[in-house]
């Protein structure tokens, strides 16, 4: 999922974690590293006046609005530290930086790590310092990440923390409600609940048309309903798990509750677009967008869903309410880190979920301070007893777990999803082919 700065949300290292960042739109302004091995590298920075650098690889150094807070905080707690960051440039950020952390010459302490497919490909090239020595030693509690760094780890190694957490959540627009005098939803809907409060808000009269539900052209927007749940994961390779989800989406699609999947692929209306017509009554999308609505609405560009909130995924029976999907961006230390030690100190960051959340961003760990944080931003919905606790979530699920051969499972996966939602399949034969492509690939 595309990953964007929130301008109010989440995610950064635990409770006594994580201190660095990620975001979206500048260009590469900031020199490369030069060549030169770590170990000349950490004479030379320690040699001025007794002050070490540590080099942070970086994207989008001109429109991340948390990098200097960071690097502030930190530089004070560490007066002879100085904190270099090198911009990798966004686009092939993960590409540029495994040339870079498997050349002679890289010298960097500190890395961002911007997907779980880039964190595989370091992970499988020997480039990155396993974390849990120094975890143990620092005596980390990684149950403030709730159950993510159990997901992200490899033969029973962590080399990475997540920093920054965007999860998925509804959007809906309470002007809709209002007119309807239904109720908004809560923070604890069963799919059955969520699927008869859409069909409860659809009008189809023409040219009034009030859709209420909205569901963008991504796989994960109905196949990750199905994981929920924590029995099941998009890499199972037996996918029978989704029919469910699948013949409720594709229901509300033959009843006009929401639009025309193979239209919406042909029109290419992304789904900030669509929210922002005003005739959508729920939307489940990431946190990203948060900040994207909200800019929207601040500068007069959307006017027809100014009056909106957040709650939590609708769930399962017997599933906890605040269970999620989850894309994450962490931190790392290369193998080389000419300082490793002080990379920890800054990797380890106490106050940088914080930081992050005063910025308007959210970190990998919320609790109630930092969340408080956030849904203090301006323009956040604070008041309709639904927005503020949706921030708190219980159970997070990578979107894409680890393994090597996420990618290949990636394009199985959305050709069938194609398939299935423009109808040039059934769900059942949809799922077949899910089941047996993919098999295949596991078993190479």
């Amino acid at each position: 999922m595309k990953k964007r700065t929130l301008s109010i949300v989440l995610a950064c290292a635990m409770a006594a974690a994580s201190l660095a960042g990620c975001s979206g739109g500048a260009k590469d302004t900031t020199a490369a590293p030069t060549e030169g091995t770590a170990a000349e590298t950490a004479k030379t920075s320690e040699a001025a006046g007794g002050q070490t650098t540590l080099k942070w690889s970086v994207w989008d150094i001109g429109s991340t609005t948390y990098y200097q807070p960071l690097i502030d905080a930190f530089e004070k707690a560490h007066p002879d530290v100085k904190i270099e960051m090198v911009d990798l440039g966004s686009t092939d950020y993960q590409t540029v930086l495994a040339t870079e952390l498997t050349g002679s010459g890289s010298d960097f302490d500190v890395v961002t790590v911007k997907d779980v497919p880039g964190y595989m490909t370091l992970v499988n090239k020997g480039v990155l310092e396993p974390l849990d020595s120094y975890i143990q030693s620092s005596s980390v509690d990684l149950t403030q990440y709730k159950g993510l760094t159990d997901q992200i780890t490899v033969d029973g190694k962590l080399y990475q923390l997540p920093f920054r957490n965007d999860f998925w959540v509804l959007f809906y627009n309470k002007d809709i409600f209002d007119k309807a005098g239904v109720a908004y939803p809560t923070n604890d809907m069963t799919f059955e609940q969520y699927d008869a409060l859409a069909r409860s808000l659809t009008v189809d009269t023409p040219g009034q048309e009030i859709y209420g539900a909205h569901y963008h052209t991504w796989r994960s927007a109905v196949q990750l309903f199905g994981v929920l749940d924590g029995k099941n994961t998009i890499l199972d390779g037996k996918y029978e798990f989704l029919k469910p989800y699948y013949e409720m989406v594709l229901g509300e699609q033959e009843d006009g509750v929401c639009q025309d999947y193979a239209t919406l692929k042909t029109s290419g209306l992304h789904y900030s677009g669509a929210f922002a017509q005003g005739n959508v009554a729920m939307m489940n999308m990431g946190t990203w967008f948060i900040s994207t609505l909200m800019d929207k609405i601040r500068t007069g560009e959307y006017t027809d869903c100014t009056n909106w909130g957040i709650a939590k995924y609708p769930h399962a029976e017997g599933v906890e309410p605040g269970s999620t999907l989850a894309t994450i961006t962490s931190l790392a230390i290369p193998a080389k880190a000419p300082h490793k030690d002080l990379a920890w100190d800054f990797v380890s960051g106490k106050d940088g979920a914080e930081i992050l959340a005063s910025t308007g961003t959210i970190p990998a760990v919320m609790n109630s301070t930092v969340a408080d944080l956030v849904s203090s931003a301006d323009g956040f919905p604070k008041t309709d007893g639904t927005s503020v606790e949706a921030l708190n979530t219980s159970n997070l699920y990578l979107e894409m777990p680890v393994n090597a051969k996420s990618s290949e499972i990636e394009t199985v996966l959305n050709e069938a999803h194609d398939a299935i939602m423009t109808g040039s399949m059934s769900v059942d034969d949809g799922l077949a082919q899910m089941n047996e492509k993919v098999s295949a690939i596991l078993a190479k």
